[in-house]
């Protein structure tokens, strides 16, 4: 039994699971993996955080990230030994909170390099944040795009073309962000997925494509997808709004996938519901589901991975029974400020024994309570997600300690 503190300072009694869930199965850091099989019937990608090197100038400040390699690499051979996809330099590692280009570059260079020895599959964040903060030029966008991009191809990832703060800071209207995505596209090798990153989680992107009005916005966007055919692989979409995801996703040319980025709806948008809201007709193919790009399947990637199989399989019920219980606790990691997310799913490896230490880049460690981080390890740990509960709660008891509670 150990106690746990809530937001009143009181404590209460948790019982520990002795052994974790049936899909949980420990990939032991170092250790070399081929990939397992990918699920057959969505695409699934974790978007996969870092871990700092703690014990390097960086990894606690500002300044340029530090981060312990080996087992940044190792986490994501984890990923990939599930048969998940790996989404690599994403909002979830950090990006525009502690990792800047220049390590997000040798990030994914590694990474990618990394995919091709084990067999997995890797696509890469393409952004602007070379630029310095604040309104640029359309011109200083393109190339940042460009040189990012060529980074990416370079390397031998898949590029997701991540939704610019320098953009959104410059651009007048959508015609704006036509002509800069439009010139993007065009030089792109190999189909990209395109991100449409919500305010919530970064403030800086309110009113992206122009608009406040999102049904505006996703025309804009839309007219990028229609005007540029055989250049975009699929959408990730982060608004936090089942409905508009999947009114998004009827309207995309054929195609073209809808990757969720919901991390408080995803079972529902993975299953799919076949038919439109009046039950005035089907939509069949890609139309009637997402696939997944998601930061909660970086804790939650045994379990996620197990389900999806559930789906390859037609059990579309086993499915939804398999990964709803997991709602709970990805909508705890992304309460508002939903932008600090990261602490927990760091928080979690941690306890999950993927890391040996809970130090983010950038001090971001700090960026929940320890209330918020009790109730993490109390949800998932009801899940069966730590492959060594015993190992969790230890470490659990530790930061108690630390804070001085007694558990």
């Amino acid at each position: 039994m150990i106690r746990l503190p809530d937001e009143s300072g009181a404590l209460r009694a948790y019982e520990p699971r002795a052994e974790p869930a049936d899909a949980v199965v420990r990939v032991e850091a170092g250790a070399s993996a081929r990939a397992g099989a990918a699920p057959a019937s969505r695409t699934v990608f974790a978007a996969a955080h870092v871990v700092a090197d703690r014990f390097k100038e960086g990894a606690g400040a500002d300044g340029p990230a530090a981060l312990d390699w080996d087992a940044t690499l190792a986490f994501r051979r984890h990923l990939w030994s599930h048969g998940l996809c790996v989404a690599e330099a994403m909002d979830t590692a950090q990006r525009g909170m502690g990792l800047d280009w220049s390590v997000a570059a040798e990030l994914t260079r590694r990474s990618a390099a990394e995919a091709r020895a084990v067999g997995g599959r890797v696509a890469c964040g393409v952004g602007t944040d070379q630029l310095p903060p604040g309104a640029s030029d359309l011109a200083s966008v393109r190339g940042a795009y460009e040189e990012q991009s060529e980074v990416v191809e370079k390397a031998g990832g898949q590029a997701i073309v991540m939704a610019s703060r320098a953009l959104a800071a410059t651009a007048r209207g959508p015609e704006d962000y036509l002509e800069v995505y439009g010139h993007l596209l065009r030089q792109a090798r190999e189909p990209v997925i395109l991100h449409w990153l919500g305010p919530m989680f970064d403030p800086a992107l309110e009113g992206y494509w122009g608009s406040t009005d999102l049904d505006a916005a996703t025309a804009t966007f839309l007219r990028i997808i229609d005007g540029n055919p055989g250049k975009v692989d699929g959408v990730k979409v982060s608004l936090l709004d089942a409905g508009r995801e999947v009114a998004l996703r009827r309207r995309l040319p054929e195609g073209v996938r809808c990757y969720t980025g919901d991390d408080f709806n995803y079972p529902e948008l993975i299953a799919g519901d076949g038919g439109d809201a009046d039950g005035e007709g089907a939509f069949s193919g890609e139309r009637a589901f997402s696939h997944a790009l998601l930061g909660i399947f970086d804790p939650l990637a045994p379990l996620a991975a197990d389900a999806v199989r559930l789906l390859d399989a037609g059990d579309r019920d086993g499915f939804r029974a398999a990964l709803d219980p997991t709602v709970a606790l990805s909508r705890h990691l992304f309460q508002a400020p939903t932008r600090f997310y990261k602490t927990g799913v760091v928080f979690l490896a941690w306890l999950a024994g993927h890391q040996d230490h809970f130090v983010m880049v950038g001090g971001m460690q700090s960026a929940r309570t320890l209330p918020h981080l009790a109730r993490a390890y109390e949800l998932a740990d009801t899940l069966g997600l730590f492959p060594d509960p015993g190992l969790a709660e230890a470490r659990m008891r530790r930061l108690l300690d630390v804070q001085g509670v007694e558990a």
